[in-house]
This record gives structure tokens, C-alpha cells and sequence, in this order.
């Protein structure tokens, strides 16, 4: 038997234990989980809602232990209670929206009009979520939610370095029998992630571009879909007609909420040259006036770095930027404190896309700055890299944002806002570049993608004969 211990970010002490899940039970889970599928998907998405929907007030109703690991997990108590509440949100909400996006469909061909034709949809039978750690809640039912609706039997791995919310999530099953024969919580590491791959129809990846390539390369061995999210190094284009004070407020609230530990956080800002400096000087009042979390969970707005690899990254690349001439105008030291790790929100100017920390994410309440002359300046350096996940504009006018935001290459633009796309989830959208492939865990094409089209093509005529091949019939 193998077990992990598991390090505790707030105290830095490991102080929980994990026993990983090998290949031969993930492989025997796989199966019980298709046994069950059948039922669940021939049983209607009326009746799968009103399971989901059960599930959902049983989660509002005894938050406690669920919040209490989430807690342990990540270090903060706000951003855990808001992971409840939108899964239980995220549950009703797909619960409304799938009866009306499942419904089959039929039509005549154009080409034989004697043909008409009927599509089933069929749910893949088994889909596997790999989930990181930095929203361990949201991110390990974001696509498990909409796949169960869809009718597929699910088999979630959480991340190892936040897993103590899996066991609250599996207790809260006890009571839906019928959703537990369908939806399975594993704990483990890489080689757990490993064996769920080979055992599941559809995988969903969230987490780096390094270990998603490989799930990637596995999934085409397969010949299986890969709904892959990986990650972004998100830019801000503020233009020279934008509310100064607004503009800081909000690339602030963008950049190091949830201590800048998600991927839709803004990592690269870009400041017309003739605002700059009075930008970058309320920037600076407002990141230093943020509060740490710390020692009392219950005050403060900016937890610790969850992962302490993370930390080590974030500290590289800070000290690479300084080596390479930046300027930290606030924060830039990896604190600990209590045994945890921090980083106030940090502020930097000087900075240039020969930085690491230009180019790489970042994954930290890290805030570069970096002044351009024009538009066209602007969208390049916006554009630079290899993520395309989302970005942002803030303009004086709609139509001036609209205007730069159509020529970034991204998935989703934030129109004087920033990260907006880990509130909404109605919009649909894809992932550019290295930032992931795959149809949209958003809107309605969240839960269609799910299902493989079977088409029933009926002739309700006379089927042809040999002599439409006939090549005597060209001299006629």
C-alpha cells in the first residue's frame, strides 16, 4: 500500500496522510461505474436532474465537514464557501439547462429526399476527470456535473497536493445511492491519473501544459476525446482613455484574488505610456494597503500559496526578472509565516518578454507592468507567448475596447473587467494555443459534448439498384 503525506499550507506541516489508489482498483471502480451507466442513462435526464438536484441540497444543507477540509486544503475560508455555494449553483443551473439541450433530432437528406434521418445521442460511457489543486471543489465537478447530466458514469482524481475534501464529497453520496453507483471520488498521485486514463471513454485535464501534453499523447493512443484545459498567462490592455482608479481596482481584484492562484488571474499588464505612471502609483496604493490572511483565517484578503513547488517557481521567477533589470515596487519576497508560505501582492515595473516571468505562468498575486506607445504595440504584446486562454481590455468606450479585444487571440475577452470568465459560465468558448483543445466546458456545448451522434438514416423509398452504375447509361 502506498500513502503520500499531505502538507497542510497554512502551517506548512505535513500533517494529513493519503493512501493512493493503485491501477488494479481503479480498474475495478471503472467497471462497477460502467455497470451501473446503463441505468443511469436509459433512466431519462428528468429523473438524473431530480438525483442532481437532491445532491445539491444535501450539499447546502450540511456544508461543514465539506468546508472544513476545503479549508485544510487551500488555507482560506471565503473562497472555500464560494466554491460551495457555485458547485450547488452550478448543480441547479445544469439541472434547468439539460432537458431542453438533450433532445434528439431528425430531418430529411437533401440529396434523397426519399431518405429522412433520425440522430440519437449517446453519452460516452465513462469520463474521467483529472482535477488540479488550486479550486480542488470547482475544478473536480465543473466537467462531472454536466457529463452525469449527459447520462455518463464519472471517475474523479483530485489533485494529491489538496485531496481532504474528497472524503466529505463521498460521504455526501451516502444518501443517493443511485448517484453513487455512477460517480466515483479516487484518491492518488501522477500514476493514479495514469491508470484513470487507460480505463475511461473521455477525459477531462485541468492543470499544466507539461502534463497535459502527455495526457494528450495517451488520449490519441486511445483514440479517445482530451477536453483539456492548461493553464494561461492572462494580459490586461489598458488604454490611455481608461479610468485610472477603475483600472487599478480592477486589474488588482484580477490579478491576486484567490492569491492569484487561478488560471484566468491577469499575469501580464500592458499600460499606455502616456497614463503609466499615474497607473502603476495607484496600482501600488492599493496592492499595499491588502492584507494577508494570516494568523487569523477569518481576516485579511491574500492566503497562502497552496503548493510549495509553486512558491519556488513564482521566487525564481521574481528573482530573474530583478537579475534582468525589473523593478519591485511592492511585495517580491516569499514569506514564511506559521510554517506557510505568502507573497504579498507584488507590484513590478521594468519589466520585458525576455523575462521567465513574462512568459511562464505565473500562478502568484504577481503583477508586472508594462508601458506601450500604440494599439498595434499593445496587441502584440498582448498576443506574445504560447497561452491563449482569456484576457482583458479597459477603454474609456465600449467600442474602443471592442475594437482591440476582436484582435486578441484568446478564448474570452473581459470588457472593462478582468477574469470574468470564472463567473460566467453561459458564454460559450475554447481554449487558443498551448492553453488547451477541446469543445467548451462553458455554455451549452459544456454537456453536448459528451454525447456521440448516432445517425439512423431511413429510406422510405425504393434503395438503388446496381444499374445506377451502369456506365452504358453515359452514351444515352
Amino acid at each position: 500500500m502506498k500513502i503520500r503525506d499531505i502538507r497542510n499550507p497554512r502551517t506548512g506541516a505535513f500533517d494529513e496522510r493519503m493512501v493512493i489508489t493503485d491501477a488494479a482498483t481503479v480498474a475495478q471502480l471503472a467497471l462497477e461505474k460502467r455497470a451501473a451507466q446503463a441505468s443511469w442513462s436509459s433512466a431519462g435526464v428528468l429523473y438524473r436532474a431530480q438525483v442532481l438536484r437532491e445532491w445539491a441540497s444535501l450539499l447546502e444543507a450540511n456544508k461543514a465537514p465539506l468546508l472544513d477540509a476545503l479549508s485544510r486544503d487551500t488555507g482560506r475560508r471565503l473562497i472555500s464557501v464560494l466554491e460551495i455555494d457555485g458547485v450547488v449553483r452550478a448543480l441547479r443551473r445544469w439541472c434547468d439547462a439539460a432537458p431542453a439541450l438533450i433532445q434528439s433530432s431528425s430531418g430529411r437528406a437533401s440529396t434523397q429526399p426519399s431518405v429522412r434521418f433520425e440522430i440519437d445521442l449517446l453519452p460516452y460511457p465513462l469520463v474521467g476527470c483529472i482535477s488540479p489543486w488550486n479550486f480542488p471543489l470547482t475544478l473536480a465537478l465543473i466537467d462531472a456535473i454536466p457529463a452525469l447530466l449527459a447520462g455518463s458514469a464519472v471517475l474523479i482524481k483530485p489533485s494529491e497536493v489538496a485531496p481532504r475534501f474528497a472524503a466529505p464529497l463521498r460521504e455526501s453520496l451516502a444518501g443517493l445511492p443511485a448517484l453513487a453507483q455512477v460517480l466515483g471520488i479516487i484518491d492518488g498521485d501522477g500514476e493514479t491519473g495514469a491508470a484513470l486514463l487507460n480505463q475511461v471513454d473521455a477525459l477531462c485535464f485541468t492543470g499544466s501544459v507539461a502534463t497535459g501534453r502527455r495526457v494528450a499523447v495517451r488520449c490519441a493512443e486511445r483514440m479517445i476525446p482530451a477536453f483539456l484545459e492548461l493553464g494561461g498567462k492572462d494580459p490586461v490592455i489598458v488604454m490611455k482613455s481608461a479610468d485610472i482608479e477603475r483600472a487599478a481596482s480592477t486589474v488588482l481584484r484580477a490579478s491576486v484574488s484567490a492569491t492569484g492562484q487561478a488560471c484566468q488571474s491577469l499575469e501580464r499588464i500592458y499600460v499606455d505610456a502616456q497614463i503609466a505612471d499615474a497607473f502603476v502609483a495607484r496600482l501600488l496604493a492599493l496592492a499595499q494597503a491588502c492584507e494577508l490572511n494570516f494568523p487569523d483565517i477569518g481576516r485579511g484578503q491574500i492566503g497562502p500559496l497552496i503548493f510549495a513547488n509553486q512558491a519556488e517557481i513564482i521566487g525564481g521567477q521574481l528573482e530573474d526578472a530583478k537579475q534582468r533589470g525589473a523593478k519591485v515596487l511592492c511585495g517580491g519576497d516569499i514569506e514564511q509565516l506559521g510554517g506557510g508560505l505568502w507573497l504579498r501582492p507584488t507590484v513590478l515595473t521594468g519589466v520585458n518578454h525576455e523575462m521567465r516571468l513574462m512568459n511562464e505562468e505565473n500562478f502568484g498575486p504577481v503583477m508586472p507592468v508594462m508601458a506601450f506607445s500604440d494599439i498595434d504595440e499593445a496587441v502584440a504584446l498582448a498576443n506574445h507567448g504560447e497561452f491563449g486562454l482569456s484576457a482583458a481590455v479597459l477603454a474609456g468606450t465600449l467600442d474602443e475596447a471592442l475594437l482591440v479585444a476582436r484582435r486578441l487571440e484568446v478564448g474570452a475577452v473581459s470588457i472593462n473587467d478582468g477574469a470574468l470568465t470564472s463567473l460566467i459560465h453561459d458564454a460559450e468558448k475554447n481554449a487558443f494555443k498551448f492553453s488547451g483543445i477541446g469543445g467548451s466546458r462553458m455554455g451549452a456545448a459544456g454537456l453536448t459534448r459528451f454525447f456521440r451522434k448516432r445517425a439512423l438514416l431511413i429510406q422510405e423509398g425504393s434503395p438503388a439498384s446496381m444499374a445506377l452504375f451502369e456506365e452504358a447509361q453515359l452514351k444515352r
